[in-house]
């Protein structure tokens, strides 16, 4: 059991990372301009950098459940950060 969200199926991984990138949106103050691909890649990418980061802090272990609330919160901060430097047009 490894690979990203516990699985080493692609379809798996983006399932899961598109239910991560709505979630993130929805959760995410404003309007997100994201069409389904960027959203299961900002899932994805969530999962991947939460993933990293909890792992290397010791808080949990891959496939854990702990870890998809952590791709949440890494989609969120991912979120976060793309309106803090794309500023308003």
């Amino acid at each position: 059991m490894g690979g990203l969200f516990g699985s080493d199926s692609w379809l798996y991984i983006i399932l899961v990372g598109f239910v991560v990138g709505l979630l993130a949106r929805f959760i995410s103050p404003g309007p997100q301009r994201l069409g389904c691909l960027l959203t299961i890649l900002l899932g994805i990418a969530g999962a991947v950098l939460a993933g990293w980061f909890g792992q290397h802090m010791g808080w949990y272990r891959a496939g854990e459940p702990a870890g998809f609330i952590g791709a949440l919160l890494g989609a969120v901060a991912i979120l976060a950060l793309l309106r803090l430097f794309s500023g308003r047009r």
